[in-house]
């Protein structure tokens, strides 16, 4: 009692305690993650040149994006893509901001004109872009669909900043002219040349193992290049993968399954009766191969072409009704039966007139008869055709909505077998030559007829029960416990020596950036990249991770800060420039001779000549481009000789032999234009990148975990 009257008298402190030890834990934390003391690091995706990309809004644009790109593109394809274009946008807008200029509605009402003028929906009868029309669809979009509205807001922001950007960089083109001096200039790089005699003493005369090369001066060297030389934040990585793939036994009962309908069976093992008729007696093969195959019946006739290359020439010698397998094919296992034989032509030319209806695949939305309308159009046509076939290509013109085939009066030129939808397949292959019909298929009612057809040859309907190749679940179990074992041991001992032990395959991959999904051999894994760079992530850390039909076991080897090379990263690089460097000096310290003949004999080799060099371009016939070496030559009175110099592949000594300048002209203004042209050309190449480096980005992708 006494103990809970002291607790109580004494209540105000404890809690003042308390409190002081909690604010502590709380600014502890906030000071080890100095992010959590501003919520804009967390919010905010970049800031470009003073503006915020805030999460939420790239995030939409990431969304809308994917919905467009379709299952194909990868979420970080994606994204990286929409970075690009925000980036893009944030950049120049800063330019357009500085210069005033804007898209205004003149402008942009001609941008929207250029941009439809062949969009049928905005055209007149006359074919021209009617600006009344393209009213009338907005407002009714407007009226009508707030997601289609949005979508085309969003249609004349791309364009207006299409627009935008021509504009600065028109204005850019328009300050970059050829002056007649830079035309003259351009004319005499071109045009002035000299001949000369040198010696080469070339780099590779030198043993590279007799050139030391220290770590200091790959450092020293790192340091004077510095620009060259800096690195994103990266990591090394090795791995060892686990595949579930079917093991030789899972392979045996997959045939041996497969075999069991090759013969047929009456009564199993147990003496169960079960009934299963053999394949070649079966006369429904389509619902037979449909209930006992992984692939469903096919029905198309194919050519000896069209068959599995491995058992083509067996498959196709086969009478009606004859099977042959089991086979290994494309990752099955395969039975297959020549279900029927018959002749057809290779390929065929035909015309046709398509009339669309309500509901068909290419009706557009100015189409407005129902299917029983289109057949009754179709039929009248199919008449007129059969009473004057002169009449086919101006029906066409008139009828048809196959923009594929319009320019040439309705025609499809020779074609293979199943190149068309099967119902206009089965019409033009299965006929003859002349013959007229009307076909209905997913895109309406086709007036066809058949010009011509090549020879006929024999084609063959294939059926086949394929069963995937695939691990059973005793395989899979097996895989996973490896794995797993292989994790635990390699967290504890020697990673390397463990998969040497076990003869599993050791991958190394270096330099993954932050932002990377791609690792080599396994495709598409953000999962390690981000694990890889966790902020509590350890050297020697591994872990287990799932991947399509496996696991992989990943170590992180080492962690590289950004900022510059590391000496032992950067080596690769630097030591042959630095190699080269002391190999030149080596040259120069043990060379005395003063005449190229002297040269050749004190280095063992030969005085050799080029002819009709020139600054433009720096090439030396039998040594490759040497920019200093031409310079130097440029610059030396016909018949000097120069003292050593350093080229690109060996030390040089050279003499020039004869000048020829250019040739006078009256005027340069050809040249000059030349000159204003190549500007021209690498303000469309280069501009933005230069505008993109001057920028200050700061990217917090990582940090949002917009990732």
């Amino acid at each position: 009692m006494a103990v809970l009257n002291k607790i109580r008298q004494r209540s105000l402190f404890l809690i003042l305690i308390i409190a002081m030890a909690l604010f502590s834990f709380v600014l502890a934390d906030l000071f080890k993650n100095s992010d959590a003391l501003t919520s804009k690091s967390q919010n905010i995706v970049a800031t470009i040149n003073g503006k915020d990309i805030t999460r939420e809004d790239f995030m939409l644009k990431v969304e809308a994006a994917q919905r467009q790109a379709g299952p194909n593109a990868t979420n970080t394809q994606v994204m990286n893509s929409v970075w690009e274009q925000e980036v893009r946008q944030a950049v120049m807008q800063t330019q357009y901001d500085e210069l005033g200029i804007s898209v205004e509605k003149d402008q942009m009402r001609d941008l929207l004109k250029t941009s439809l003028a062949t969009s049928p929906e905005f055209l007149n009868e006359a074919g021209l872009f009617d600006e009344n029309k393209l009213n009338e669809y907005i407002a009714n979009l407007k009226e009508t669909s707030k997601e289609g509205y949005a979508g085309w807001v969003n249609y004349e922001k791309s364009v207006a900043a299409r627009g935008l950007q021509q504009n600065y960089f028109n204005l850019v083109k328009a300050g970059l002219t050829g002056t007649l001096a830079e035309g003259e200039l351009e004319h005499k790089l071109e045009g002035n040349k000299v001949d000369i005699k040198f010696v080469q003493v070339s780099y590779a005369s030198i043993q590279d193992s007799i050139v030391t090369v220290s770590k200091s001066e790959i450092s020293d060297y790192i340091n004077k290049n510095k620009k060259e030389y800096e690195v994103e934040a990266s990591r090394d990585i090795k791995f060892v993968q686990f595949n579930e793939v079917a093991s030789v036994e899972d392979e045996n009962a997959i045939k041996a399954d497969l075999n069991v309908f090759l013969n047929g069976r009456f009564v199993d093992e147990t003496g169960r009766k079960d009934t299963i008729v053999a394949f070649s007696k079966v006369k429904d093969n389509e619902d037979y191969i449909n209930v006992n195959s992984d692939i469903k019946f096919d029905n198309r006739f194919v050519f000896k072409s069209g068959l599995p290359t491995v058992v083509a020439d067996t498959l196709y010698k086969l009478d009606e009704g004859g099977v042959y397998g089991p086979y290994k094919d494309n990752g099955y296992f395969k039975l297959s039966k020549v279900v029927a034989v018959k002749q057809i032509p290779d390929s065929v030319k035909v015309r046709h007139i398509l009339i669309p209806f309500t509901g068909s695949r290419s009706a557009t939305p100015e189409v407005t008869q129902t299917e029983a309308e289109a057949k009754v159009t179709a039929d009248s046509l199919l008449a007129v055709i059969k009473s004057d076939r002169s009449k086919f290509p101006e029906l066409v013109k008139e009828f048809s909505t196959d923009k594929g085939s319009l320019e040439k009066e309705g025609r499809y030129d020779w074609h293979p077998y199943n190149t068309m939808v099967p119902e206009f397949n089965d019409f033009e292959f299965e006929g003859k030559t002349g013959d007229l019909g009307v076909v209905k298929t997913v895109f309406g009612f086709h007036v066809i007829e058949i010009e011509g057809q090549t020879d006929k040859v024999k084609a063959v309907q294939v059926g086949t029960i394929a069963r995937k190749i695939e691990p059973s679940e005793a395989t899979t179990a097996k895989v996973f416990r490896d794995a797993s074992n292989f994790e635990i041991k390699a967290g504890e001992g020697d990673f390397e020596a463990l998969a040497k032990e076990g003869s599993y395959a050791v991958r190394p991959v270096n330099g993954i950036k932050v932002l990377d999904e791609n690792i080599p051999g396994i495709g598409n894994q953000r999962p390690i990249v981000r694990w890889a760079f966790e902020e509590d992530a350890e050297v020697g850390a591994v872990k287990r991770f799932n991947i399509p039909n496996g696991y992989v076991i990943a170590q992180l080897v080492a962690q590289h800060k950004a900022g510059l090379m590391s000496v032992e990263d950067a080596t690769a690089k630097v030591l042959p420039l630095i190699r080269k460097e002391k190999k030149a000096k080596m040259i120069r310290d043990r060379v005395s001779a003063k005449t190229l003949e002297d040269l050749a004999a004190a280095e063992n080799t030969t005085v050799r000549s080029a002819s009709a060099i020139n600054m433009k371009s720096p090439t030396i016939s039998g040594a490759g481009r040497e920019p200093i070496v031409v310079g130097a030559a440029f610059g030396l009175k016909e018949g000097e000789t120069s003292k050593l110099i350093d080229g690109e592949n060996g030390v040089y000594m050279i003499q020039v032999t004869k000048a020829t300048p250019a040739v006078k002209l009256d005027n340069y203004q050809a040249a000059a234009n030349r000159v204003e042209q190549q500007k021209i050309n690498i303000v469309n190449s280069k501009l933005y990148n230069a505008l993109k480096e001057a920028a200050e980005i700061e990217d917090n992708r990582a940090k949002t975990q917009v990732q």
